[in-house]
């Protein structure tokens, strides 16, 4: 017999099928959203290391920022310390210029030439004074060219005032100069090579011969020994006899006596 169903079985199946849709939709949406979560924690995490990188470089730079101006101030010194240095050897190295500036003005100075200022400015010095004539200005000049410890020379001005009462009548030329001065180093060479130019050359020993060896004398060659001649009687014996026969041992001789000898 056929059984029949009269129930709703199509409206049942559509019933779950929505339940099972909704159950789907629930956890396809809680899945989503714990994904947006982790992805946000994740991304917080990353920011929070960052900055925390961020915070350390910071704080390393700041030191850095402190030591390199300790670096500038021991740069700021030390350039202080080097250029105090620099002066202090100037000064000693120039400690002697002024003597020997003013002895070679003293040598310098020909007669009919009065100096009435000097002034220097670093390594110019500018000398104002009278003169008897322009003759007298310019002997002062070569003079000062050949000086060791005064180089060259530029004359700024040279005025004849015969006439008036700033001069005198004997001294009517009045001049300045600018006179460059050499250092110390430049000095002391010039005057050795002035000193060794005018040092009386020396006479150049003439060499003394040399001793000959005596020459070797030829070596004699060794003697021969002289062989012994034999008188010629006996060399012409000796080439005529004939070899000696082998002498035979008596054993032989003996065991050949028996074998002929007859058997008793």
């Amino acid at each position: 017999m056929a059984i029949i169903n009269l129930l709703p079985s199509r409206t049942e199946r559509r019933k779950q099928r929505e339940r099972e849709f909704y159950m789907l939709l629930a956890a396809s949406a809680v899945a989503g959203l714990i994904a947006v979560l982790a992805a946000f924690g994740w991304m917080d995490a990353r920011i929070e290391n960052q900055n925390q990188r961020n915070a350390y470089l910071g704080n390393e730079i700041k030191a850095l920022d402190k030591q390199i101006e300790e670096i500038n101030e021991l740069d700021k010194t030390k350039s202080q310390l080097l250029t105090r240095k620099q002066i202090i050897e100037q000064l000693q190295s120039n400690r002697s210029q002024m003597v020997h500036l003013f002895d070679e003005m003293v040598k310098t100075i020909p007669d009919g030439v009065r100096l009435t200022t000097m002034k220097q400015a670093g390594d110019v010095l500018t000398l104002e004074g009278v003169a008897e004539s322009n003759a007298r200005v310019a002997s002062y000049m070569r003079n000062i060219d050949n000086s060791p410890w005064m180089g060259r020379t530029d004359l700024r001005k040279i005025e004849n005032k015969a006439g008036t009462k700033e001069v005198d009548k004997k001294t009517p030329y009045v001049f300045s100069l600018d006179v460059k001065l050499r250092k110390p180093e430049e000095a002391q060479d010039k005057s050795m090579a002035e000193g060794a130019r005018h040092r009386p050359a020396r006479l150049k020993r003439r060499p003394r011969p040399r001793r000959r060896k005596p020459a070797a004398r030829p070596r004699r060659p060794p003697r021969r020994r002289r062989l012994r001649r034999l008188p010629q009687r006996r060399r012409r014996h000796r080439q005529r006899r004939s070899p000696r026969p082998p002498r035979r041992r008596r054993r032989g001789r003996r065991n050949e006596l028996l074998r002929r000898s007859p058997k008793s």
